[in-house]
């Protein structure tokens, strides 16, 4: 094959391509390293992200999306640039086909951001796809049935909450509250309670290790070093996992506020679907552990996180390409 068929999941946190009969091949976060004086890139994906709050001033690490939209064009231009080349190589000849799968809530004008800039990357041709539908296909629910799927999928810049029925979403919604936002509801929490001032890269150390989004019978603790916001001096704090889920508690509640409404807008039979077969967790914020037990105590139905939530919408983008690739084969 002298070119390969791409799926890009172009999150917020990070991008994963997927490369048509290798898999996912990449993952990295979308962070830029940019030296302001000369304009120039100086990292990108996991080197930039080290760099995160610990640049000197003429080096500034961003992240050119946000919420799920692109904030930066140019920039992400040049980093989806570098990374179809990182996952497929110099040395292909064609222009791959590329499937980029967008926030459901997402306009038009930004629809074609994305296309654009997947373009001027080095694409061949362009499709986009809405996540929830990705991710349902990555999660291996067969989306062509008539049947109620309800999928949630959990980024980290927005959460998209889909019910899928024929291959399309019959009811979904977009909110912008996702794992960046569980980040700093815990450096807000730390700098309330604690009068300690932690980066983002601390915070999302502590959801990982010790985050719950409901209470656990077992209590985790964590070593928290940040500065004193009296004293100005680094303090190191003991940090309990019943603390972390006090600090959730708002934005947990409304990611399952956001589900209860899509509840009550889905057809009966689909809905009858549902409350059968379950709700489907996907995205990295899918993996704070409470979460499926919270939203089944919320909603009264059973809860699951899909076997791989971090490459499920990936994989469904991917797969996506290859359903498309039969059709596109023949308008090349």
């Amino acid at each position: 094959m002298l070119y390969s068929d791409i799926g890009i999941d172009l999150g917020t946190a990070s991008v994963l391509v997927y490369v048509r009969g290798r898999g996912v091949v990449l993952k990295e976060p979308s962070v830029i390293a940019l030296d302001t004086d000369t304009n120039t890139i100086r990292a990108i994906g996991e080197e930039a992200r080290m760099m995160l709050g610990r640049t000197p001033g003429n080096i500034v690490a961003i992240r050119p999306l946000r919420q799920g939209v692109i904030s930066d064009y140019t920039t992400t231009e040049k980093m989806l640039k570098y990374f179809i080349q990182k996952a497929v190589g110099r040395k292909n000849f064609r222009k791959p086909r590329i499937s980029v799968c967008v926030p459901s809530g997402v306009t038009e004008v930004e629809k074609k951001a994305v296309e654009d800039a997947t373009y001027q990357a080095g694409a061949r041709y362009v499709e986009i796809i809405e996540e929830p539908i990705a991710a349902a296909i990555g999660a291996g629910i067969d989306i062509g049935r008539p049947c109620g799927n309800m999928i949630v999928d959990i980024g980290g810049g927005t959460t998209d909450i889909a019910v899928i029925s024929l291959g399309g979403a019959v009811v979904s919604t977009s909110i912008k509250v996702a794992g960046d936002d569980f980040d700093e509801a815990i450096v807000r929490y730390m700098r309330k309670k604690h009068n300690l001032l932690i980066g983002d890269n601390t915070a999302e150390d502590i959801k990982i290790k010790i985050g719950t989004a409901f209470k656990r019978p077992e209590i985790e603790y964590l070593e928290v070093t940040g500065r004193n916001l009296v004293t100005g001096l680094p303090r190191t704090v003991k940090v309990s996992s019943e603390e972390t889920e006090e600090a959730l508690r708002d934005t947990t509640g409304q990611v399952v506020e956001a589900i209860h409404s899509v509840l009550e807008k889905t057809p009966p039979e689909l809905a009858a679907d549902i409350a059968a077969r379950g709700i489907v967790l996907t995205g990295g914020g899918s993996l704070l552990r409470g979460l499926e037990d919270l939203i089944a105590y919320k909603t009264g139905i059973n809860t699951m996180t899909a076997e791989d939530p971090m490459t499920a919408v990936a994989i469904g983008t991917g797969k996506y390409v290859e359903f498309l690739a039969g059709y596109t084969d023949n308008v090349d």
